[in-house]
């Protein structure tokens, strides 16, 4: 019955006060003398010691080191193995052949068949060289032999004259034996040492072949060589693995069906400039389009940037090709323009091309601009202007183009076209786009008499240049007829002007150029953008505005001027023409253009202005009738001795061209006539003297002045 007593005191009873103390449950009790507890095996506790030992860190790290280098010895010596089997038998250019068949180049498969064939003959012939070469052999070592004994002997004789004494003669054959002794000797001593280190030696070597080449698995390697990957040469095996790891099912089961290991799908890679280049043909069930979406991921798996790897679709059909840069080549400048390092360049508008820059293989591109509308796109601060600049500035040293530019940014950066262009109109507000739609106009005006003359008549190009044409399409200005000047519709004065321009200006050397930011329906319509021959992109945003800049013709054969980093990527272009020579089977080209600065722009400037007879350039469009014709004409020819009467006329036309637009030689005859500036004959050509001009406006009298002759 005393045990259901319960005891109400806080002390513990004296027969439980010695109970063990309450344990944390994460610890072990030691188990006490004489109870039930059973101590932890000893197989077990070793167990937790060995798994905690593989676990560390440090273990992990020494195994990793154990693989690494047993895995440099073994592949050292499959590498070394593979290369004497290649120097031994022809399997190298078998593969080869393989190769280049199954990249359809049949050409380069006939080349290496060839080298496999003087392969095979010289090793016959080597062959057969072993079977003759034991006689040759101990002839020529007996030969040698004697030769030598004889030459000793005979030096021996030579000593024992030059000393008189009889037993020299053995001195050089005696010395020749104890050379012999010593070679013994010192073969005895190393011989053994060489026996214990050639293996080692060899092994080292098979170590050392098998580290340069990374022969280890990649978790092995230590974390700063797996990291380092990162703009290392590319090779075969390196673009195989990168197309394998794109995710494309069809593409990676392929590449593991393959005996080659996937070597067969590429073409030999070639160096192309300041990076190398590989067409890629896919198997069946790989569109060049998958290869194309992916190729962020392609640049990351070849350790480059997504702006270092080109892809574009060669004529090849399932073949892709692949220009990959060495890692920053395409942040390094590319040097001066040929405009500023050649004084004595010349340009020709028919026959010429400008040189713009250089091609992504370090080529330098070369534009035609012969007869070619041109349109530049890009967003701003890109080098948009500097790159239309730099094909004016070539064309300026042609003297017979006449450039009419409006700029209406109006920074200043074409302003050392003063005394070039017989138009320059500079300024962003609503009257600079009211001025540039009328200078358009004219060359509307001028295109149509053109058009009309005589079959036959040869005419100087006439450049008519916007520059932010974005603004004109985009201007809210109406004329007094309520005719808006901007806009993409029927009603737009601009637009009407450019498109009038492009449907027949070409075949009169009336040529609109174009630059704009930010394409758009609204800043840049599609039937101005479609009116283009050459179409040029800077960097963009999107790519809706790469298909409004080039078409969908060039993205969709790999042009990108939207994946073009914004700033980096300054003055490099993306190029749809066939004015400029594009590979094969592309739609376009890209472009890293010199820069010209406006130093330098004003140096080229002024080479061009000293080929010209001081043209006079007017900052605005007179479109009032005149009232003075001859004071005009002496303004049109500006300081030159003599003009052409063929381009007084076209000044005229330019200067006003409601009134002077019609001309022709008997109106500028007739105004001249009696006045002692009549045009006359030089070198057999018609001019009017700048002289006789000044001369008939000083000495006319107020009733004889020149609107009195209308």
């Amino acid at each position: 019955m005393t045990d259901n007593v319960v005891h109400l005191f806080k002390d513990p009873p004296p027969d439980t006060a010695k109970a063990p103390a309450l344990v944390a449950p994460d610890t072990v009790p030691v188990p006490m003398e004489g109870a039930d507890a059973r101590p932890v095996p000893v197989w077990r506790r070793s167990g937790r010691a060995v798994v905690r030992a593989a676990r560390d860190e440090r273990t992990r790290a020494a195994g990793r080191a154990v693989v690494r280098h047993g895995s440099y010895v073994v592949g050292g010596s499959r590498l070394v193995a593979r290369r004497a089997w290649d120097g031994r038998t022809a399997a190298r250019y078998e593969r080869m052949i393989r190769a280049a068949e199954t990249a359809g180049n049949l050409e380069a498969a006939a080349e290496w068949e060839e080298r496999g064939r003087q392969y095979r003959a010289a090793r016959h012939q080597r062959r057969m060289d072993l079977l003759t070469s034991p006689e040759r052999l101990v002839k020529n070592a007996a030969y040698a032999t004697g030769g030598t004994l004889g030459g000793l002997l005979l030096l021996g004789i030579a000593l024992a004259v030059a000393t008189k004494q009889p037993g020299d003669v053995v001195v050089p054959l005696m010395a020749l034996v104890e050379l012999c002794r010593l070679v013994v000797v010192i073969a005895t001593v190393v011989w053994g040492p060489l026996l214990t280190l050639g293996p080692w030696l060899a092994l080292c070597g098979l170590w050392a072949v098998g580290r340069h080449q990374q022969a280890a698995p990649q978790w092995a390697l230590p974390a700063q060589q797996r990291g380092s990957d990162a703009g290392a040469p590319i090779t075969p095996s390196i673009v195989v693995t990168a197309l394998r790891d794109l995710g494309i099912a069809p593409l990676r089961k392929a590449i593991k069906e393959m005996g080659d290991a996937g070597a067969a799908m590429l073409s030999p890679i070639k160096i192309a400039g300041c990076g190398v280049e590989v067409d890629v043909t896919l198997p069946s069930g790989v569109s060049t389009q998958e290869v194309q979406g992916r190729r962020r991921k392609l640049a990351e798996n070849l350790a480059r940037h997504e702006h270092e790897v080109f892809i574009t679709i060669p004529q090849a059909a399932r073949t892709v090709r692949l220009w990959i840069a060495d890692s920053g080549a395409l942040d390094e400048p590319i040097g001066p323009s040929p405009l500023v390092l050649d004084a004595d360049l010349r340009a020709d508008y028919k026959k010429g091309r400008a040189p713009w820059g250089q091609d992504l293989r370090g080529d330098a591109a070369a534009l035609s601009l012969y007869q070619r509308h041109m349109l530049v796109t890009g967003l701003s601060n890109q080098g948009k202007t500097a790159a239309v600049r730099a094909l004016a500035l070539w064309l300026a040293l042609d003297p017979s183009v006449e450039f009419r530019i409006a700029d209406l940014k109006g920074a200043g950066d074409w302003a050392m076209f003063d005394g070039i262009a017989t138009v320059l109109i500079q300024g962003p507000t609503d009257d600079h786009v009211i001025q540039a739609t009328e200078m358009v106009e004219s060359g509307v005006s001028e295109m149509e008499r053109r058009l009309t003359a005589p079959p036959g008549t040869a005419f100087p190009p006439l450049i008519v240049l916007v520059d932010e044409a974005q603004v004109a399409f985009m201007c809210p200005a109406v004329d007094e007829e309520k005719r808006p000047y901007g806009g993409s519709k029927a009603t737009s004065r601009y637009f009407m002007a450019a498109r009038k321009i492009h449907n027949q200006g070409r075949a009169v050397n009336v040529l609109l150029w174009q630059g704009t930011q930010d394409p758009t329906d609204q800043n840049l319509p599609k039937l101005v953008r479609e009116g283009a021959h050459t179409r040029a992109s800077l960097a963009l945003g999107t790519e809706s505005q790469a298909r409004m800049a080039l078409g969908d013709k060039a993205v969709d054969g790999g042009a990108a001027p939207h994946l073009l980093r914004q700033g980096l990527d300054k003055g490099t272009l993306v190029v749809a023409s066939d004015g400029i020579a594009i590979p094969a089977g592309q739609a376009s080209i890209t472009v890293r253009t010199h820069y010209i600065d406006t130093e330098a722009a004003a140096e080229v400037a002024a080479r061009a202005r000293a080929l010209r007879d001081g043209v006079t350039t007017l900052r605005v469009i007179d479109t009032d009738e005149p009232t003075d014709p001859l004071a005009d004409i002496a303004h049109v020819i500006g300081t030159a001795p003599r003009v052409l009467t063929q381009d007084v006329l076209q000044r005229l036309a330019t200067t006003n061209p409601k009134a002077y637009g019609d001309w022709t030689n008997g109106d500028l005859k007739r105004v001249l006539e009696g006045t002692g500036a009549e045009p006359y004959k030089s070198d057999g050509r018609m001019v009017v003297s700048r002289d006789r001009v000044a001369r008939a406006l000083a000495n006319r009298t107020e009733t004889g002045s020149a609107s009195a002759a209308q």
